[in-house]
């Protein structure tokens, strides 16, 4: 088997995957590094590509930005990566954010509630930044298509967003739907969605602020047609287990539902 191939998919996890492909938009994952690090959080980068423009999906921090950037560049150039999202605030989500800018002539799509703390990045340049307002919104691109920017405040961020492409029916949702994979043991799909709920159930409970958050969310993400959920942490869900996801995360005690437990 070739050198990281995953057995159970037939994947190059260090190349990556494309998700899905129609001749003129290509939904990509990016990879992994090739060895797993100790005390490393596990991240999925994410490039969209429509007609020649690229978009990238949380690509991450400074320790991932040599292996985001060779990946991407397999299928764009980097000249022509249009704009990057930002689901929130965190480190492992956008601390590689001036890097991206010295390499690439993209807008910046962030919470308005997290452009302030960009400096602390390294980033003073506000001229590229676009603040995402509370509602949403969307990401209008050259060609005349776009992506759909969905509230997920609290999820686990105060402010967050994911992303819904109507092309490929694919939902990016940051923090929503990680796994964490113990080590030696980590898989790109999801194949039996029972087990690998003990690998989601830890992080949720803790890091999603209520069930009635929970609830919220769903209200509003289940009027999109969605083939597929792709996380930022963990595997990805196809189309035969995101009912099932839902299912499982709208019934989730979590936050300040089980406040006592953790106190």
């Amino acid at each position: 088997m070739a050198k990281g191939v995953s057995a159970a998919d037939d994947v190059d996890i260090v190349k990556g995957e494309v998700l899905y492909d129609d001749g003129t938009h290509r939904f990509i994952w990016l990879g992994w590094e090739e060895h797993e690090e100790e005390g490393l959080v596990q991240v999925n980068q994410y490039l969209i590509e429509n007609k020649g423009t690229g978009i990238l999906l949380d690509p991450g921090g400074i320790h991932v930005f040599p292996r985001v950037v060779a990946n991407t560049s397999r299928y764009i150039d980097l000249g022509r990566i249009q704009h990057i999202f930002f689901s929130h605030q965190d480190p492992d989500v956008s601390s590689g954010i001036a890097l991206w800018l010295s390499v690439t002539p993209a807008k910046i799509h962030l919470s308005k509630w997290w452009v302030r703390f960009l400096p602390h990045y390294g980033m003073f340049d506000m001229s590229r930044i676009v603040p995402i307002e509370d509602n949403g919104g969307r990401i209008q691109l050259s060609s005349g298509d776009s992506l759909e920017l969905i509230p997920a405040h609290f999820l686990h961020s105060v402010a967050n967003f994911h992303v819904y492409d109507p092309k490929s029916k694919i939902l990016f949702t940051g923090d929503l739907g990680a796994a964490i994979f113990p080590k030696g043991g980590r898989y790109p799909f999801v194949k039996d969605f029972d087990s690998h709920i003990r690998l989601m159930e830890g992080f949720h409970k803790r890091y999603m602020a209520s069930n009635s958050v929970c609830r919220k969310y769903m209200d509003k993400v289940l009027k999109y047609d969605i083939e597929m959920i792709a996380p930022q942490h963990g595997a990805i869900f196809k189309k035969e287990h995101v009912k099932r996801f839902w299912d499982w995360f709208s019934g989730l005690r979590c936050g300040s539902d089980i406040i006592n437990e953790i106190y």
